[in-house]
């Protein structure tokens, strides 16, 4: 069966450089003074993607990634090289993109649908569907001229009218940013749906979890070029890695986010505070944890972690008074909030007693067990009996790992493999 669709040789040329002057005298003055350049967005792009995967476009902002999406949906025309697709395709690139700005929500529905090869009665069928999902806030402005929705209506809208013409192929930018977390979750189980379905999905992004979590593979781009054609996994590596190799490595997400909190005298707090779980805790904030710091061998040459290597975490805090017999704890979750590790001082059997001053407690990890992902770690303080909470801080510090094999799951387990072939001689 042949691709649904198929990259040949594709690179697009911009020129740049054209100054435009208004004044006849401004034009004498600059005649023959500025000389275009041209710009490769892309260059010799190829690829096949075949039908019923879904396909990331990962890079940096102006990797080319948005430009190879429009060329693919057929709105921008490659300079050299073709595309063939197979099948109807439904596009969602740019936010507001194929709506007339005077026309009403209802008036933008049928005639994108139109655009898009419905027929009215197609269209008719299909609208109260298109509208359900956009949601309440855009059902109650349907009727109203868009050039007055928000930002997120216009994702919501869009993306609606997107998804529900059934197409073969699915084409979505990053506009889903824009929408709100309970409707980012509703277009996710939709683009799930559409995998189920057996749909094809190029989905672009410089987000590494959007990918791991409903790609089947990545392309990586960096200025026009590709970089790699891989797994999620290796395709993540390969993006980090090169951002570092070209001296880009701020354009990668941190392995930390210090909390870059100014040392200051704990007060007490007047409420108690709720705990993960539901439970309550007696406020006292004798100890208050100021920053965290995360280090590995290797954090000045890449962002992220490698499966098996050593992290120190590093948690800085300040005490107002001693206190003996202190409680540290440590919880690491997923995206989803799935608690992968969970500890504490005293389920370790360890005495730890504070003086008054700053400190800094030390969680030592010599092999970190998990693959491919962003983790959320989570910090607290508390009396050895847990009923004495001092601080607690919630998902402020993340940690990425990028695996290096090509496996799968949540833990990187250290596996040797033996194969041994037995005859079984009969009498």
């Amino acid at each position: 069966m042949a691709p649904a669709i198929t990259i040949r040789g594709v690179s697009k040329r911009f020129s740049l450089g054209k100054e435009r002057y208004d004044s006849l005298k401004d034009r004498v003055i600059h005649l023959g003074r500025t000389t275009p350049h041209d710009f490769w967005a892309l260059k010799d792009i190829e690829f096949d993607i075949e039908e019923g995967t879904t396909v990331g476009l990962l890079g940096h902002n102006g990797s080319g990634k948005s430009t190879l999406l429009k060329c693919i949906a057929g709105i921008l025309q490659p300079t050299s090289g073709e595309i063939t697709t197979r099948g109807r395709i439904s596009a969602l690139l740019e936010l507001g993109a194929g709506f007339h700005p005077d026309l009403t929500g209802r008036e933008n529905v049928q005639l994108n649908g139109l655009l898009l090869g419905l027929s009215r009665k197609e269209i008719a069928r299909k609208f109260d569907t298109i509208v359900d999902f956009a949601g309440e806030q855009v059902e109650g402005h349907i009727d109203q001229q868009v050039k007055f929705y928000s930002s997120g209506m216009f994702v919501r809208l869009g993306f609606a009218i997107a998804v529900n013409i059934d197409p073969d192929i699915l084409l979505v930018d990053e506009v889903l940013a824009v929408g709100d977390e309970a409707f980012q979750r509703k277009c996710l189980a939709k683009v799930k749906e559409f995998q189920d379905a057996g749909k094809t999905i190029v989905f672009v992004t410089h987000g590494a979890d959007m990918v791991r979590q409903i790609c089947d593979r990545a392309v990586v781009l960096d200025h026009g070029d590709m970089v790699c054609d891989d797994v999620p996994g290796i395709a993540i590596r390969s993006f980090r890695e090169h951002l570092f190799a070209t001296g880009r490595a701020s354009e990668a997400p941190a392995l930390d986010e210090p909390l870059d909190a100014e040392p200051t005298e704990p007060s007490e707090a007047d409420e108690p505070e709720v705990l993960p779980g539901g439970s309550k805790a007696e406020p006292k904030k004798t100890i208050k944890i100021t920053k965290v710091d995360l280090d590995h061998p290797h954090r000045h040459e890449r962002a992220s972690l490698y499966p098996g290597e050593p992290l120190d975490i590093r948690v800085h805090y300040l005490a107002s008074e001693d206190v003996l017999d202190v409680n540290f704890g440590l919880a690491v979750l997923d995206v989803e909030g799935r608690v992968m590790w969970g500890g504490n001082t005293r389920l370790m059997d360890l005495r730890c007693d504070v003086t008054k001053g700053e400190g800094i407690f030390h969680w030592k990890i010599a092999s970190v067990p998990l693959l491919d992902g962003s983790y959320q770690l989570q910090f607290g303080i508390q009396d050895r009996s847990e009923e004495v909470f001092y601080d607690w801080i919630e998902s402020m510090t993340g940690l990425e790992v990028t695996q290096t094999e090509n496996v799968v799951g949540y833990v990187a387990l250290d596996v040797k493999v033996e194969n041994q072939s037995m005859r079984h001689i009969g009498a």
